[in-house]
Formats: C-alpha cells, sequence, structure tokens
C-alpha cells in the first residue's frame, strides 16, 4: 500500500502547493483519492488517469472537495479517458447535495453524480470495503461533520491513518491506534494558544496524538503557508519522540 501526497497545504493552496487529496494504491487494484482540494486534480493527472479511482471525503470544506465538479467534467466528457462505470464516493451525509450544487447547471440545483458514483454516507465506526484496502471513519472535532479515516491493506495488515480536520479528541486517537503512519494536521503551527476552539491542531497536539495511539510515523500536515513550520516540528518533537516528517507534495509513502 502506498500514499502519495497530491497536496496537503493548510486552509488555503500555496505555490506549488495544492490543498489536501491524497492517493491511495494497492498493486493490481483501482486507487482511492482522499480528498480533493484546489489544485490536486491536476496533481492527480500526473500520476493516473483521475477517472480510475475512488473518491471518499473526511469534510466538505472548500479545502477539501472544490476540484469534485472538474473531475466530474473528466469522468464525463474526456474523449480518451472519460470513465465507463461507476466508482465508489463516500463521505457526509451531505455530500451530494453539497457538491451537487457546486457542478449544477441551474442555480440552486443539484448536479446528480448517481451515473458515475455510486455513493454513501459515512456511519461512525463502520468499515467500508474499497478494494484490497478498507476504510473506517471516526468522528472528529471540526465545525462540520468530520472524520478521520483509517485505512488498513488486510492483505498485509498495514494502517495508514488521515486526520483529516480536527482539533485534539480521544476518538482520533482511536483511529490512529497502533497505525503505521499517521497523517495528522497541525493547521495552527506551533501552539493552539489563542486559536478558535475546536477547530485545528497545533504541532503539540499532532505529537501527543501520535505518541498516545502508538504509532509509527507521524506525518505533519495541512500547515498554513504563514505558519513557522520548523516551531511547528519542534513542537510535535516535544510530545512524541518516534519519527516525524514534514508533509509535501509528491511525497510517497510505502508500506
Amino acid at each position: 500500500m502506498k500514499l502519495t501526497i497530491l497536496g496537503c497545504s493548510g486552509s488555503v493552496p500555496a505555490p506549488g502547493k495544492p490543498a489536501s487529496g491524497y492517493l491511495i494504491t494497492v498493486d493490481n487494484d483501482e486507487s482511492v483519492v482522499m480528498d480533493l482540494g484546489p489544485g490536486t486534480l491536476a496533481a492527480l493527472q500526473a500520476i493516473q488517469n483521475p477517472a480510475d479511482a475512488h473518491v471518499v471525503f473526511s469534510h466538505l470544506h472548500a479545502d477539501h472537495c472544490t476540484d469534485f465538479p472538474s473531475l466530474m467534467v473528466w469522468r464525463r466528457f474526456h474523449p480518451d479517458a472519460a470513465s465507463y462505470g461507476r466508482d465508489l464516493c463516500f463521505g457526509p451525509v451531505d455530500t451530494p447535495i453539497h457538491l451537487g450544487r457546486l457542478s449544477s447547471n441551474e442555480p440552486g440545483g443539484v448536479d446528480d453524480m448517481s451515473d458515475t458514483f455510486a455513493f454513501a454516507p459515512w456511519v461512525d465506526g463502520q468499515t467500508e470495503i474499497l478494494g484490497r484496502v478498507t476504510i473506517t471513519p471516526y468522528r472528529v472535532l471540526h465545525p462540520i461533520e468530520a472524520y478521520a479515516l483509517r485505512v488498513r491493506e488486510p492483505a498485509t495488515g498495514k494502517v495508514i491513518t488521515y486526520s483529516g480536520d480536527s482539533a485534539y479528541t480521544p476518538n482520533l486517537v482511536t483511529a490512529a491506534r497502533g497505525a503505521d503512519l499517521l497523517f495528522a494536521e497541525a493547521c495552527w503551527g506551533p501552539s493552539g494558544e489563542g486559536m478558535a476552539p475546536g477547530m485545528h491542531m497545533s504541532g503539540a497536539d499532532a505529537g501527543r496524538v501520535a505518541r498516545e495511539a502508538g504509532v509509527g510515523h507521524l506525518v505533519l500536515i495541512h500547515i498554513q503557508p504563514w505558519a513557522d513550520v520548523e516551531a511547528t516540528l519542534a513542537a510535535a518533537r516535544s510530545e512524541f519522540d518516534g519519527q516525524i516528517s514534514v508533509g509535501e507534495p509528491g511525497q510517497v509513502y510505502a508500506l
């Protein structure tokens, strides 16, 4: 199982750094895209046909989903690489309405995705099968319905947990328990002091989750472009003495 970072800039894209999107691949199986923020569809095109993937969403804030209407255009109308079947799509319960409004031809209308995606909403703690991986969503702490995603390859037992967007919450620790890789947001930079509550984590929070969950490797993601990356990394190290790195677009993590 491999995870490729399509983009991981926090809250907004930055030059050369798309917003949130992650590609899960397993040999001889269809891939899974987790989130599809601004700029990630272009990054995906450099790796594979974007139509050959299931798509799942941690939540529906713009920096995690707004390349989806463009993906719909690709899947329906590309002259050589359109989709000729339906893939799976999982996300918060309002996903078809929220994203359908973005790609509708009519003001207030909702574009029906069912011609190209079979959608089902996440159920907290209920494992879904997507080819050769399973994904279990865990409800986390954010202003809207949001989930951390625990991805497991049953053939190897390897686990990748993606925090999505969340403040520190015990459910995130549960989602990351014993994971080989934890991709944890650190949007607030070194410290969340003075920041809005119930929204994001700092580097220290991400390190705390990694320590409490006993993960193998912590990857800090979703750091805002104006944050101090080195100070954020140092804050994470103050809480977790295991392997830590900072995610960048194009990086590939193989298990």
